[in-house]
């Protein structure tokens, strides 16, 4: 360095000086929550830290001051392509909430410019009107992999339920597991959307896949998926491999509550018990007649759940070569 015309001590400050002002994303994540928990209500918050702890996770290694606009478009891309518009917005803000408190509070002195401010927002207001068909599904369900991904693309199937209730899934949520007729999965209220308890029958086949995850069950970790503290969160590259391993395209793990909704619908279930599946809280059970009608409709949403599962069942059969259209009962005559 000397024979270069370089002082090697008035480097050595510089590179200590850089390193000083230059943070991490992953250090700036934390320092904003730890920030932001004392003002934020609870829910808001364990939203914020999901979106920047899960979708952003590939930032966090890198220095927050070189992230620029064109990363932060293409990651929202794949939010979208995986998870939905909706997701895709909330995490967007997230992080520009996140980019303008570091920048107000100077917290990295080489970050100067919010990346997200060049980016677009989606539009929400086309809902998505995706149903998948039998085929389809039954394409998706023999893609999926041995992993936890592929069970939880599986439960998602048959119990119609959002994306984070099921990966974040706790085993202490599961009751009555040794007994088909009464065993349901139990989601308190601050693990719902609209925060109101949920109870979710769950039929044979919902069963079998928790057999098969409890294979792997972690005695001293409650959560059913993913790895540490935190339910499952490789939702993004998961989704990728399994479009590739499928052929099918253009669909996201949303479309699956919708397409359960409306197969539901098909084989007779009456609007007010998919909602009771769904944990709606609109149509049959708002205003006046919600305030009346308390019913959990428990029995009508095992039937329900049941259904569906048969369907998917003959389904799969039929994929296999099968002259199938009922499935006998456990104990009965041979089927149809």
């Amino acid at each position: 360095m000397v024979d270069n015309g370089t002082d090697p001590a008035e480097a050595k400050q510089t590179a200590e000086a850089d390193a000083k002002a230059s943070k991490t994303f992953k250090e700036t994540l934390d320092a904003y929550l730890a920030a932001r928990i004392r003002t934020m209500k609870a829910r808001s918050y364990a939203e914020c830290k999901r979106h920047l702890e899960n979708h952003w996770k590939p930032f966090h290694k890198r220095a927050v001051h070189e992230i620029n606009t064109d990363m932060v478009a293409d990651r929202l891309s794949e939010i979208e392509r995986a998870a939905g518009v909706v997701s895709r917005n909330r995490a967007r803000s997230t992080l520009s909430a996140m980019f303008a408190w570091a920048i107000g509070e100077r917290f990295s002195k080489r970050l100067h410019i919010n990346p997200v401010s060049g980016t677009l927002k989606a539009d929400e207001n086309k809902p998505r009107d995706r149903v998948l068909s039998d085929a389809e599904l039954v394409t998706i369900w023999n893609a999926t992999s041995n992993n936890d991904y592929g069970r939880i693309v599986r439960l998602l199937m048959l119990t119609g339920q959002r994306r984070d209730e099921i990966g974040s899934l706790r085993w202490s949520e599961i009751k009555g597991e040794h007994d088909p007729k009464k065993a349901v999965i139990e989601l308190p209220a601050d693990r719902t959307k609209n925060s109101r308890g949920h109870e979710i029958p769950l039929s044979q086949m919902a069963l079998d896949v928790l057999k098969a995850q409890a294979v792997l069950r972690d005695p001293d970790r409650d959560l059913m998926f993913g790895e540490g503290g935190g339910g499952y969160s490789g939702w993004s590259r998961s989704k990728a491999l399994l479009d590739d391993a499928s052929g099918v395209k253009d669909w996201t793990l949303h479309d699956l509550r919708r397409t359960a909704a409306t197969r539901m619908a098909d084989l007779g279930v009456q609007p007010h018990i998919i909602e009771a599946v769904l944990n709606h809280v609109s149509g049959h059970k708002s205003g006046v007649a919600g305030i009346y009608n308390r019913s959990a409709y428990s029995i009508e949403k095992r039937s329900a759940l049941k259904i569906w599962a048969n369907h998917m069942a003959i389904a799969l059969a039929k994929a296999e070569g099968a002259n199938v259209t009922t499935l006998r009962k456990r104990g009965g005559n041979s089927a149809r």
